[in-house]
């Protein structure tokens, strides 16, 4: 019995160094370093893969193949920082979409009320999961589960089930300024803008308080339910401004447009850094993991990989995020 005693002090001693060694880099290393590292990684690989991934014709599609997601993914990061979520958000950009598509009959007539109408639409939904959240204190899961099907089928009952095409409105899907694609620009006003909210203004240091103490955040004093409240409208209001994108890239709205899209935001999200209980997370880890998921999607669609495959990766990528949350939390990682 003697002789095995050392031996288990020397496995424990060298466990407890694995440990500790995982922990050190867990502490000094961002997740926003850990993902650049990664998507340089996922860029290599598929550079082997194909001749045309690396180049910068190939870059452009990756940023509109993201674009939507991204401007989904941003209000959903600040939502999922506060302790909450909205599961409602593809189906809100498809239903503000059609929106668009029935007032204008799918012409250029009234285009920029369309445009209005579309964003309010975006609002009112956003409100509505707010009001259900804050007021009847219905889970935000739960509530957004119900409100993505309700208002599914509204685009549904809109449309009697049918895709409607829209003439005359291609610039906010494929529109350029200075050579550069607006989709482009939009991700990267909405990301700089809330980047700034999140960091530097009350509101945004609301958020972090409220979703790492809901208790603590109230006693000190932070309007907690407006707080959350605000941010499902935000969430809203950014949803339809997507589904504007969305048709304008489709150049049709239809009631199943971003079916399954959700799933695409929370992989982005918890990619990038923000965790499932609330209290963390960075809009630029959210726009680092949209990026890893649209390249992945790119890559394999040009290595010739069938879309169901794709799917399979989506959900692989969904599980490996959330089991890399649960490891950042065991090791006290930033």
């Amino acid at each position: 019995m003697s002789t095995n005693t050392p031996d288990a002090s020397v496995v424990t001693v060298s466990g407890g160094r694995s440990q500790s060694r995982l922990r050190s880099v867990f502490a000094n290393v961002s997740t926003e370093a850990m993902l650049v590292i990664f998507l340089v990684l996922v860029v290599a690989f598929f550079t082997t893969q194909s001749e045309y991934f690396l180049s910068l014709n190939n870059a452009r599609n990756v940023l509109l193949a993201v674009s939507v997601l991204s401007v989904l993914a941003f209000p959903s990061t600040m939502l999922i920082i506060s302790g909450n979520f909205d599961l409602s958000v593809a189906s809100n950009a498809a239903f503000c979409g059609m929106v668009f598509a029935v007032y204008t009959d799918g012409g250029t007539e009234n285009l920029y009320v369309g445009i209005l109408l579309a964003l309010i639409a975006g609002i009112i939904v956003g409100s509505l999961n707010g009001f259900l959240v804050n007021i009847v204190r219905v889970n935000s899961l739960i509530t957004t589960l119900g409100t993505l099907a309700i208002f599914r089928g509204v685009a549904k009952i809109l449309s009697n089930g049918q895709t409607i095409r829209v003439q005359g409105f291609r610039f906010m899907g494929e529109g350029q300024f200075l050579g550069i694609p607006l989709p482009v620009w939009i991700i990267l006003f909405v990301a700089l803008i809330l980047a700034f909210v999140m960091r530097y203004i009350v509101y945004g240091r609301n958020l972090y308080a409220i979703g790492a103490n809901l208790t603590a955040a109230r006693l000190s004093g932070i309007r907690n339910r407006f707080t959350i409240f605000a941010t499902f409208v935000l969430t809203g209001f950014l949803a339809g401004v997507a589904g504007l994108m969305l048709t304008s890239q489709l150049t049709a709205a239809s009631p199943i447009a971003g079916l399954g899209l959700e799933l695409s935001v929370v992989s982005a999200v918890i990619l990038g850094g923000a965790s499932l209980y609330g209290g963390r997370g960075t809009i630029i880890g959210t726009f680092l993991g949209v990026l890893i998921l649209g390249t992945v999607n790119n890559g394999m669609t040009l290595s010739g990989l069938s879309s169901f495959w794709q799917e399979v990766a989506r959900g692989s990528i969904l599980i490996a995020a959330v089991a890399f949350d649960q490891l950042r939390i065991t090791m006290g990682g930033k």
